[in-house]
């Protein structure tokens, strides 16, 4: 749980936890060190133009992804679909998918995963493996490709 007498039910802008990724600010609103969640957890992110959370999977939790603004390339195994403001994508458990801002502005999306609490990795990168690599050029997220 979170670890601290005083769990948050209500989460305001300064509770919020932010960690910084190559492909984007991921605003953590909902998890166990922040809330006594132990089935959800909630992140906000903001992808810039270009950016992408390229093909991996996830061994212990599923995941939807709500597009709040922007648009974003969202890949669920071999299918893509490009999701605008309201657009939702369900990503059983362990399924490869990736995010990918190939638009030339930024991409906000919540994601919410469950469970909260597992043992193992949080996420396996498939990127440069097959079929992956060959649906979408893996690349060094320092330096992304420009978008479309």
């Amino acid at each position: 749980m979170c670890g601290h007498a005083a769990c948050l039910r209500f989460i305001s802008t300064p509770d919020v936890v932010v960690e910084h990724f190559p492909w984007g600010p991921h605003e953590w609103l909902v998890r166990d060190d922040i809330t006594e969640s132990e089935n959800l957890m909630c992140v906000r992110v903001t992808m810039p133009a270009g950016q992408a959370h390229q093909f991996h999977r996830h061994p212990h939790f599923e995941e939807f992804v709500y597009c709040i603004s922007g648009r974003l390339e969202q890949w669920v195994g071999e299918e893509s679909r490009i999701l605008e403001a309201g657009d939702v994508a369900h990503v059983p458990t362990d399924m490869v998918h990736g995010s990918y801002n190939t638009f030339d502005e930024p991409a906000v999306f919540l994601a919410v995963m469950s469970p909260a609490k597992f043992a193992g990795p949080v996420l396996i990168d498939v990127s440069r493996e097959e079929p992956w690599c060959s649906l979408k050029a893996p690349f060094d997220p320092q330096s992304p490709p420009s978008p479309a």
